[in-house]
């Protein structure tokens, strides 16, 4: 045989073996790789929650600011809403009034709105407390910055006659009291621009303070708020001009206002 022909025959082997060896690689199940990713999460099962989806001031309508939001079910207590419970809540508290200040993202609980037939602010106050409105200005209200939830001291001033000279007395009759409301009307300043002026301050009060300011009103050439700080708000009041309700202590005794000054005489038995 010729050496050609073998080499022609060794290179046809060659080949065959080749080819025979890629189709049995094709043809083997290809290796599968798993990879461990640890036990499943378990499925935390939702409740359908009234949330406010904007802050709502104090006295606001919640109106367009309410929604349905998903929400950790074990997270779910009774005061909730839920689209389960009350599926027409969304329209039902549609016109509901804050009565006290709600904050994004918050679950819609009924406790913090006014109740079905009740005005605002008698809703507002808290037990024992009476809301007094007060006549302002804004020489007399830290320049009209005085504003809603704020705690201001009541000053007195009244004129003081002693023999032929005349005088002022001022005196704080009451501190540390909380302003509910600020009447608000629009004036014009000096250049025309127009300008919001609180002409009325409610505050609120206990039924002897609400006496105090109502005689206070009565004997006052002027009654001024003035602005407590921040860190002050919670101190304690220990100053209040008790002696224009109580009598001084004195049992039987009648309080004469007369021309703006306070006089004392016992009953008549």
């Amino acid at each position: 045989m010729a050496a050609s022909r073998l080499i022609i025959l060794g290179v046809a082997v060659a080949a065959a073996g080749g080819a025979g060896y890629v189709a049995k690689n094709m043809t083997a199940p290809q290796e599968r790789v798993v990879i461990d990713q640890g036990p499943l999460q378990p499925v935390v099962e939702t409740t359908q929650v009234l949330v406010v989806a904007g802050d709502v001031p104090m006295g606001a309508n919640v109106g367009e600011q309410l929604s349905w939001q998903e929400w950790p079910s074990a997270g779910v207590n009774e005061n909730f809403i839920t689209r389960d419970a009350d599926p027409e809540a969304l329209e039902q508290f549609k016109s509901a009034i804050a009565r006290v200040p709600i904050y994004a993202g918050e679950p819609l609980r009924k406790s913090k709105l006014v109740g079905e037939g009740q005005s605002f602010m008698s809703s507002i106050l808290p037990s024992g407390y009476r809301a007094i409105a007060t006549q302002i200005s804004a020489d007399t209200s830290a320049g009209g910055f005085i504003l809603p939830n704020d705690y201001v001291d009541v000053i007195m001033t009244r004129r003081s006659e002693n023999g032929s000279a005349t005088g002022f007395i001022t005196e704080t009759i009451l501190q540390n009291i909380k302003v509910l409301a600020i009447d608000q009307t629009i004036q014009e300043d000096e250049e025309g621009k127009k300008v919001k002026v609180g002409d009325t301050a409610t505050l609120e009060l206990t039924q002897q303070q609400a006496e105090i300011i109502t005689v206070a009103q009565q004997m006052a050439d002027r009654l001024t708020l003035a602005l407590r700080s921040v860190a002050d708000a919670q101190q304690a009041s220990d100053q209040e001009a008790d002696y224009l309700v109580t009598g001084s202590g004195k049992r039987g005794t009648i309080r004469l206002i007369k021309s703006g000054e306070v006089t004392e005489v016992g009953a008549k038995k």
